[in-house]
């Protein structure tokens, strides 16, 4: 072993008791205890957005097996609304695109055992330029309950009022508890303020970047935008130790499905989001579902890394430039490694199970959760990874089902 690779374990050891001793600071509203799972509109629609496609999204959420898979809510993004409030400063659904409005929308969502999502700004004006919720949050929590929205993503566009984030933020927050609804809370303010140090206490998920795009990485700075799939992968990093059950640390929507991403890429995208414990929350056109897109989406191996809590989400375990090395803890003991190649490939990556932290063991059980193969071994991970593209695997000390 290399000193590069001992200094990489021994740092991740020290993260890992780092992690263990810090106190959990989370949203006390009982929601998100898992990353929430779902659909938005905007990556493939932007304001193009009514009831017709919402309900046929639901329908299609039902029918693909994603409901089955996981996938609750069925979110609208910006564009759904007047650019007025009405004669009581109330918020109109758009007549034309909601012609019976946002509760029969709701209605007919939860009919299908899913629920739906809204969005709003913390500003007086969405990024679109429609009416913002600041100064209007108690109103506007109230008439999103009324109408059964289950789902807030709350952005950071308009005139602010000269009020700092948490004052937006939390301000909404106190409204939605004084909604009499539970409503998952989504805080979108694209990481400006460092929002993983102040956003636990405030808001069920937090954005971590600006808008993901859907290519595999922009000749954008990393900060800049817009963002691709590694450049927002790389400012996940340093973020393992701030979510938790309640709260989670948000790298934005799936672009799985939405044309430019190759199948390799796109099953790198939903396995490096599910490491994350990132929300999953699908941004293509659910009506007209691949079944190579459907497969990736659906694959209940790598959802269930996702869902599960072992004590932190998923960190770089080893970084050797265009290949790296990514662990998670699971909460059966196993550990759950992503080998990924950011270049050109085909190329042989290798981890061990000492070197991710499993369990000592005299044998170990490695399955790959694309393949959905497992062998017993030694505890060596390796795999030849295609170009953009990952290994998946998760790794048991010992026996493992089929193997016992």
């Amino acid at each position: 072993m290399s000193m590069r690779h001992k200094v990489f374990i021994a740092a991740f050891a020290v993260l890992l008791a780092t992690l263990a001793a810090m106190p959990v600071r989370a949203l006390d509203n009982g929601l998100a205890r898992t990353p929430p799972m779902g659909w938005n509109s905007w990556n493939s629609f932007h304001c193009d957005v009514s009831a017709d496609l919402v309900e046929a999204t639901a329908d299609a959420m039902v029918a693909s097996g994603m409901k089955e898979a996981g996938y609750t809510y069925v979110n609208i993004d910006d564009c759904w609304l007047l650019k007025q409030r009405g004669a009581h400063g109330e918020l109109v659904p758009d007549p034309a695109k909601f012609p019976h409005g946002i509760a029969a929308v709701a209605d007919y969502v939860h009919r299908k055992g899913l629920k739906l999502g809204i969005y709003e700004s913390a500003g007086a004006t969405t990024c679109a330029g429609y009416p913002g919720s600041i100064g209007h949050e108690k109103e506007d929590a109230a008439q999103f309950a009324r109408w059964g929205v289950d789902y807030l993503k709350y952005d950071n566009c308009g005139d602010k009022r000269g009020q700092t984030y948490p004052q937006r933020y939390t301000a909404m927050r106190e409204a939605l508890a004084r909604s009499g609804r539970a409503i998952v809370y989504s805080i979108c303010e694209w990481g400006n303020e460092s929002p993983w140090d102040w956003a636990p206490a405030i808001g069920n998920l937090w954005r971590t970047t600006q808008d993901i795009t859907p290519r595999w990485a922009t000749d954008q700075p990393a900060n800049g935008y817009p963002q691709g799939i590694l450049d927002i992968l790389d400012q996940q990093a340093a973020l393992a130790g701030t979510s938790h059950p309640g709260a989670w640390n948000d790298p934005d929507m799936l672009e799985v499905g939405n044309g430019y991403l190759t199948d390799d890429e796109n099953r790198a995208h939903f396995s490096l989001w599910a490491l994350l414990n990132a929300p999953l929350i699908a941004g293509n056109d659910l009506r007209h579902l691949s079944n190579e897109v459907r497969a990736v989406l659906t694959n209940r191996e790598v959802i269930a890394v996702d869902q599960d809590w072992g004590s932190r989400q998923g960190a770089k375990l080893r970084d050797d430039g265009d290949t790296e090395v990514w662990a998670k803890p699971m909460s059966d003991g196993s550990v759950a490694v992503i080998l990924l190649n950011r270049g050109r490939g085909p190329v042989s990556i290798a981890a061990t199970a000492r070197e991710i932290g499993a369990k000592a063991a005299g044998s170990y059980t490695v399955r790959d959760l694309w393949k959905h193969t497992q062998a017993r071994g030694d505890g060596r991970i390796e795999a030849s990874v295609p170009t953009h593209a990952v290994a998946m695997f998760r790794v048991w000390p010992g026996a493992h089902g089929t193997l016992r």
